[in-house]
């Protein structure tokens, strides 16, 4: 493992977590994740100089995305650890036990509800906030949204203070019945109530979420230990507030009990009303909590069972090949349509032609789909082999006919034709129009099909050429349509940065992070090609290298994208259109932390968030690693030798929370 591939992990992570908490649109499992996210934790464990303050370990979540006001909590929700069988779960309990010095305490038991997380703030017993998720410590406010769930009070049956948390979701049959209303208008279907509550709970006009009824399951008290000594006491008082709770909570007072009750649940999971995908499992008393304490990351004194998968069989009807932005060449297997957990699967990726050549697949094939409780399912093996040939891998790109590659070992087969195939160059004109990147409302695939099609462009910088008489002329398109499209480019092209502009272009390693980095430095697009023009590679290589969070390897494909003919031909005629915009300089914080790099690792009192938000909002700046421009490094317990070695190499000042505290006092 080298320093780049690790960063590459951080950076795929980071988008699964996007897909999953923005998005509501994930793309592999929940097993898949956990298994990637454990990766990652190991190779922290083995190198902790490399980790990097956006690696997931480091947060909860990925920042929110959308037109909603952000809401910054004081006590962020962190994520669960988890387990998914007996073994894990005796592990667990024997931690915590061994964590309260051999006293075994008392475990409620809640389903895990498989729905939207919300935080509901009351003041004076009146509903003043509703805030997602969003990165655990940032989320955003869908008030107005929350008020048309009709089980969540507006006003308490007492004017008291409180905070609760819990999970908005959709019934099985209100799911039911809306698809069936899709169905019969001629519309797609959704996948799954999860997904239908996340989006719904995040459009902008609160009447459209009044007609997808949802429900809501509050399940902690922020702050619970004022007004019960447990959690399940807690709940209870918010009960009898009117704030909606499970009935379905239990508790255990001894390993055999927890066994018990978990093992009782998985054969009683479908005859809820709603989704479950496991079961929470928490320590109920307040006081052992605080005893227990947290990790940067997760609670000690909570973890998620989830429940076995969910296996089906059905028969694999032909082997599809996709395309990516990237170029990647992904073997997908469309299939006999089979319901897996409450959904309809008739496609399955299976990753790449590694995993091909170990199922040994094929046409008329017999399969077995696993869903353990996530969304994406997967193929585990083939059960009936028909008498077809076996799937080999393709030596051609289908779409352009160019010879695949396989860079540097991977498993991964690529056209290396990135900016003249067709399907790349569709995948990249929807990927720079995502809202992630210039957010360009209305420019779906279908449209970019059509506009590739029809010729009206051929890159990105064309869309900006695009007027409302070209587009009221496409088939299925109206004039209105063609209005709010061009509309949508102008307002593109108005809104944008240089850092999404840069990370909008696909540029390979080049995500919002190092784009708003890079953009940092030239401000512009054309000033990053005009460096490149007056230099040479490596004396611009050199030039990005020296900009903070960018390693080699990017520095790499920057230079070789901006000087790629190709590649230059589409960011020339961006410029000439108008489509260079200026990077906003950032507001300077004065603090008594202004000019200063600290890099904050170890076990703290409190979760890392909340410290290194303390130093951003003091003037500071968090670095991810320690090196001779750090300033400070935050040593908590359990430092890492590495981060206190390069620590004494570098000469930086190694402090404590205590000396954290008297910097951020102005000492």
């Amino acid at each position: 493992m080298t320093h780049d591939e690790y960063l590459a992990l951080v950076a795929e992570l980071t988008e699964h977590d996007r897909r999953y908490y923005d998005a509501a649109a994930p793309t592999i499992s929940d097993g898949e994740y956990d298994r990637l996210a454990a990766k990652l934790r190991a190779i922290e464990a083995a190198h902790p100089a490399w980790v990097v303050a956006w690696s997931p370990t480091q947060r909860v979540g990925h920042t929110p995305l959308s037109g909603f006001a952000k809401v910054v909590r004081p006590v962020p929700m962190l994520s669960l650890d988890n387990t998914y069988d007996a073994d894990d779960l005796r592990a667990f309990f024997d931690r915590v036990v061994k964590g309260l010095g051999g006293e075994a305490p008392r475990f409620s038991i809640e389903p895990k509800i498989d729905g939207f997380g919300i935080e509901l703030t009351y003041v004076g017993g009146v509903l003043t906030l509703a805030a997602t998720r969003g990165d655990g410590t940032i989320g955003e406010d869908v008030t107005a949204n929350v008020k048309t769930i009709r089980t969540i009070p507006v006003r308490l049956r007492e004017p008291v203070d409180v905070v609760v948390r819990g999970e908005v979701y959709m019934a099985k049959d209100v799911f039911a019945r809306l698809n069936a209303e899709r169905l019969a208008a001629g519309e797609e279907p959704w996948k799954n109530p999860r997904n239908l509550a996340a989006g719904s709970i995040k459009l902008l006009d609160a009447r459209e979420v009044a007609a997808r009824p949802m429900l809501a399951i509050l399940y902690e008290v922020v702050d619970g230990e004022r007004i019960a000594a447990g959690h399940l006491a807690s709940l209870a008082r918010i009960a009898a507030l009117g704030i909606p709770t499970s009935r379905e909570n239990q508790h255990a007072d001894d390993w055999d009990a927890l066994l018990a009750a978990v093992t009782a649940w998985q054969a009683r999971r479908d005859a809820l009303p709603y989704e479950i995908d496991g079961l929470v499992i928490k320590v109920d008393s307040f006081d052992q909590r605080a005893q227990l304490g947290v990790t940067s990351k997760f609670p000690r004194w909570a973890i998620a069972y989830k429940f076995p998968a969910r296996q089906v069989t059905t028969r694999v009807k032909q082997l599809e090949l996709n395309v990516g932005r990237t170029g990647a060449m992904t073997p997908v297997a469309i299939l006999e349509p089979v319901e897996v957990s409450g959904t309809t699967v008739s496609r399955v990726s299976l990753h790449n032609w590694d995993q091909v050549a170990r199922l040994d697949i094929g046409d008329g094939d017999r399969v077995l789909i696993e869903k353990a409780g996530e969304i994406i399912p997967q193929v585990l093996g083939v059960t009936e082999r028909a008498a077809t040939p076996r799937w080999t891998a393709p030596t051609t790109c289908h779409e352009c006919g160019t010879p695949l590659v396989r860079e540097d070992d991977k498993v991964v087969l690529v056209c290396p034709n990135r900016l003249q195939c067709p399907a790349q160059r569709q995948a990249a004109i929807e990927f720079f129009a995502g809202r992630g990147q210039l957010n360009i409302d209305g420019l779906g695939e279908k449209l970019v099909a059509q506009l590739l099609t029809t010729g009206l462009v051929t890159d990105v910088a064309d869309l900006f050429d695009l007027t409302a008489p070209q587009l009221a002329a496409l088939e299925r398109f109206g004039e209105l349509s063609a209005k709010n499209l061009v509309a949508a480019l102008a307002k593109a092209k108005a809104d944008a940065t240089a850092s999404r502009l840069i990370a909008a272009l696909g540029i390979p390693h080049v995500g919002g992070v190092v784009a708003k980095a890079i953009a940092g430095r030239y401000r512009r697009l054309s000033a990053l090609v005009a460096a490149a023009d007056a230099t040479s590679s490596e004396a611009l290589v050199e030039a990005l290298t020296a900009i903070e969070g960018v390693g080699e390897v990017i520095a790499r494909a920057v230079d070789g994208f901006v000087r790629d003919p190709h590649a230059r031909a589409v960011i020339d005629k961006l410029i000439a259109r108008g489509v260079d915009p200026e990077e906003p300089v950032a507001a300077v914080v004065e603090g008594p932390l202004t000019g200063k790099t600290l890099c904050v690792t170890g076990t703290l009192s409190v979760p890392r968030g909340q410290v290194e938000a303390r130093i951003v909002a003091a003037g500071g700046k968090i670095a991810g690693s320690v090196s001779k421009k750090t300033s400070y490094l935050v040593a908590g317990a359990d430092t890492g030798k590495a981060k206190l070695e390069a620590a004494t190499k570098h000469g930086v000042p190694v402090i404590d929370e205590a000396g954290l505290e008297a910097l951020l006092a102005g000492g």
